[in-house]
């Protein structure tokens, strides 16, 4: 019997003229956890949608536990063995974790025999791999990292031996992540092969075996975990040497240009999303608001950014104060120098139809420097969006290229590029490298650093911790819509803003991180 779980062998995948795979060779040994690396459109999501029946190849060979097989669906591939947990979880919110398990896998017409032959194999699964959950509970008032551990469940309970794990850590708090790969080892333990797709290098180097860099579509090295470095890694990704660390002078701090006081946001089913909240950012500084999804930041940006009003308390930008009675709005912001990049860029930040340089004009299309009396002078906007695209390195520099066909990180980089070339006063920046590969993210980072350093003040949403603790000065924790605390970036560690993430308070939490000292230590191991 093959000692690989998993083999691919000259791979090719084209859609029209753009070839997605190109000769493409994978091998994992079982019982592995391996991860697969590339930057944006490198082809890793091409090559998972392969393996679990997405798409069918063009050419090559796959082959599982030694057997040629072909994929030619997801039936194909469960029956296979093979399972996938997606980024964004398949779940339904309104039924219980036992149904969401259950569902497209029931054993019978009869529902009452297949609920008690799950929940017994369930309850086997969760002993084994440590994949705990109320199997009764409904799956939308769940943390979001046992959402995950069902979405787990739903794989095994399917029989997978090979589990594909796409961007598995992007929702989850550093405690949740921790718990996560205590469960991936325990898998790994048992014989089961992990495919990790991730952009986080951290991630790799801690709980994977193996590696497999891709980039244009080719497989371009594969590396023992042991044997390389976060370096070589992003080397390899990018195809030059990448710095991961930030350049950031001190702060030189001037007046208050975000001030919020006793904030409260409601929405339309009554629900509260953001509770009683204030703080202020001032100019030269960049503000890090850390949390989980979900848990008011989005809401937060959104009433500062004019697209929504409070429902109670005021916010106050570079001088202007908007209240649940006047609310003002997004147009309003930008006269008074307030830039923003969305959250989602998709719904609120461009439109895939409209050109490039349509969507470098987007919410300034009334300035003088892109009008001609009544009319865009076209000239001026041609002209604006190649400076733009030279100055913040969009691929390909073509104005005319309809905004959907630019990979995500090249959307990201154009919608930043319209905000700060605007020298606004202040930056709201949301998730500003969310799905956006190594290169662009050190790009990225370099601009907010300079918008900081130009007398911006920037207030940074993101649940990336590792780019707050990178680019913040002072870091602004929410849980469940409320402030947990604010902590300096002199006294801020993973572990203490992680606890805070959970609702842990600031002082609670900084003792809980803080290591045992020396002599409870020795009796611990003792």
């Amino acid at each position: 019997m093959s000692s690989y779980a998993l083999k691919l062998t000259g791979i090719n995948k084209a859609f029209g003229p753009v070839q997605a795979n190109k000769d493409v060779y994978l091998a994992v040994a079982k019982g592995e956890i391996h991860g697969v690396i590339g930057e944006n459109g490198a082809g890793k999501s091409t090559l998972m949608s392969i393996l679990y029946g997405f798409y069918e190849a063009d050419s090559g060979s796959i082959e599982v536990g030694g057997d040629a097989v072909r994929i030619r669906n997801s039936d194909d591939a469960i029956a296979l063995g093979i399972g996938m947990v997606h980024q964004h979880f398949m779940l339904i919110d309104s039924f219980t974790v036992l149904e969401n398990v259950m569902l497209g896998a029931e054993s019978g017409p009869m529902l009452a025999s297949s609920e008690v032959k799950a929940e017994a194999e369930l309850l086997r699964l969760e002993q084994e791999y440590g994949l705990h959950v109320d199997l009764n509970a409904e799956v939308g008032g769940l943390p979001v990292g046992q959402q995950q551990r069902i979405e787990i469940l739903k794989a095994l309970y399917r029989g997978a031996e090979i589990l594909i794990l796409d961007e598995p850590t992007g929702v989850l708090t550093p405690q949740e992540t921790d718990k996560l790969f205590e469960i991936l080892q325990a898998l790994k333990s048992q014989g089961v092969t992990i495919l990790l797709i991730t952009h986080k290098l951290r991630e790799i180097m801690a709980v994977t075996d193996g590696v497999s860099v891709m980039r244009g579509g080719e497989m371009v090295a594969h590396r023992r975990t042991a044997d390389t470095s976060t370096e070589e890694l992003a080397e390899l990704m990018v195809g030059r040497k990448v710095r991961l660390d930030v350049d950031k002078a001190a702060p030189h701090v001037g007046e208050t240009l975000i001030q919020v006081d006793h904030l409260m946001v409601t929405d339309h089913r009554g629900v509260d999303r953001v509770k009683d909240v204030s703080f202020t950012v001032n100019a030269g500084e960049i503000v890090g608001v850390a949390g989980v999804s979900g848990n008011g930041q989005s809401e937060l940006l959104q009433v500062l950014a004019g697209i929504d009003a409070p429902s109670k308390g005021r916010v106050v930008l570079v001088g202007v104060t908007a209240t649940p009675e006047s609310p003002g709005d997004p147009a309003q912001r930008r006269r008074h120098g307030v830039a923003h990049v969305p959250e989602d860029r998709h719904r609120l930040g461009l439109v895939g139809k409209f050109a490039a340089q349509e969507t470098a004009i987007l919410g300034y299309q009334a300035t003088d420097a892109v009008n001609k009396g009544m009319f865009l002078d076209l000239d001026a906007v041609r002209e604006q969006t190649e400076m733009m695209m030279a100055e913040f390195d969009v691929r390909p520099p073509d104005p005319s290229l309809k905004s959907a066909n630019f990979s995500g990180g090249n959307q990201q980089k154009l919608i930043l590029a319209r905000e700060m070339t605007k020298a606004p006063k202040v930056l709201l920046v949301g998730q500003p490298t969310r799905g956006v590969d190594i290169g662009a993210i050190e790009f990225i980072h370099k601009q907010l650093v300079s918008m900081r350093e130009a007398g911006c003040a920037v207030l940074l949403v993101s649940v990336e911790l590792d780019e707050i603790l990178t680019l913040s000065d002072r870091i602004l924790v929410m849980c469940a819509g409320e402030l947990v605390g604010e902590v300096p970036i002199e006294e801020a560690d993973e572990r203490t803003i992680g606890l805070m993430m959970t609702g842990v308070p600031r002082e609670e939490a900084a003792n809980a991180a803080a290591p045992a000292p020396a002599s409870q230590e020795g009796e611990a191991r003792v």
